[in-house]
């Protein structure tokens, strides 16, 4: 079975190709950073403009990369959400246009799902699991099952991790998106220097809470003497990730022992930080649970992952209408 998978819901246009017997064949991203660096932060009207201007160039690369016409498909897979919702309505649009147009099934992913299936573009997961899902906009434990059944355990009450990297990068002057260059700069960090807190550690909830640690690092900041020389930046670069780090480890394996599940997963982007892949590596060990990163190629977002979730809708027996309507916000629920 090939699934062609569309994913537009941030600021990266992406298409991807999945095999249910070979795995992924391509996987096509067109990154919109600097479009958005100027700003800061996404900007939804310019994200939805320039999906409209990559996507379609890209679909026609991938198809004629693999000499297969949208015939040759068995589905195609779009994320409905959630996400900015003009740029979700232009992956929807085209997927539901390519669907029509050659009579093939359409499946809607949601991009939490995607996020955590892409751990099986790696190999298999140990079953029942728990998942720390952690980006730019979410932050999320969620227990799994199996493939389709979920259950959201934990969740943000304010700030996702992501957002608090890149907002604090954006204090100390740094490029965005400010997780990677804050994960690279805290290698060279002094540790001790500065103590950060550590939010809601206490509370029994499986609850996460990053608008206070912002705020701690902008008082921070503003009571060292300015401009910040790169020792110092590389400081507080190092700080603030065993800070964040710390709280997502503690609630992944408090929700993990509660459960007593077999396997503890990572999915979205801040999956990629060096930090928390050791960190969750070494207590997984120590705890007895599986654990395998997920390749940092499919940590962000990219449509390899809605190609593989939408396989496992497909292979089930389940499709959506052309109707499919595309969602901002929703929670993660099972469809098995």
């Amino acid at each position: 079975m090939k699934v062609l998978g569309i994913e537009t819901s941030c600021d990266d246009t992406s298409v991807a190709l999945y095999d249910s017997e070979l795995g992924v064949l391509e996987n096509l991203v067109s990154s919109q950073v600097d479009l958005h660096d100027h700003f800061g932060g996404v900007v939804p009207e310019l994200a939805s403009r320039a999906h409209l201007v990559n996507l379609l160039p890209l679909i026609e690369v991938l198809l004629e990369r693999r000499r297969l016409a949208p015939a040759d498909l068995d589905g195609v897979a779009v994320t409905a959400g959630p996400g900015l919702i003009g740029a979700l309505l232009v992956g929807l649009s085209t997927a539901k246009a390519l669907c029509w147009s050659a009579r093939k099934p359409l499946v809607g992913v949601h991009h939490i799902e995607g996020h955590i299936l892409a751990n099986l573009l790696s190999g298999t997961m140990d079953l029942p699991a728990t998942v720390l899902v952690v980006s730019g906009g979410h932050t999320e434990v969620v227990l799994m099952s199996e493939v389709g059944r979920y259950r959201r355990l934990g969740w943000t009450l304010d700030d996702a991790a992501g957002e608090c990297f890149d907002k604090t990068a954006q204090l100390m002057g740094l490029p965005y998106p400010g997780g990677p260059v804050i994960d690279r700069l805290a290698e060279r960090g002094r540790g001790g220097r500065f103590e950060l807190p550590r939010p809601l550690t206490r509370d029994p909830r499986l609850v996460f809470s990053f608008s206070g640690l912002k705020t701690a690092v902008r008082v921070l900041v503003e009571s060292l003497p300015r401009p910040l020389d790169d020792q110092t930046v590389a400081d507080i670069c190092r700080a603030l990730r065993e800070a964040v780090v710390d709280v997502l480890v503690q609630r992944l394996f408090q929700a993990a022992r509660e459960h007593r599940v077999r396997g503890v997963y990572l999915a979205g982007g801040v999956a990629a930080n060096s930090w928390l892949r050791d960190r969750v590596a070494r207590e997984a060990a120590a705890g007895g649970f599986a654990f395998r990163p997920p390749e940092r190629v499919y940590c962000t977002d990219n449509a390899a992952m809605i190609a593989c979730a939408g396989h496992a809708r497909l292979a089930a027996g389940f499709s959506d209408p052309l109707d499919l309507d595309g969602f901002a916000r929703a929670p993660l629920a099972s469809w098995r």
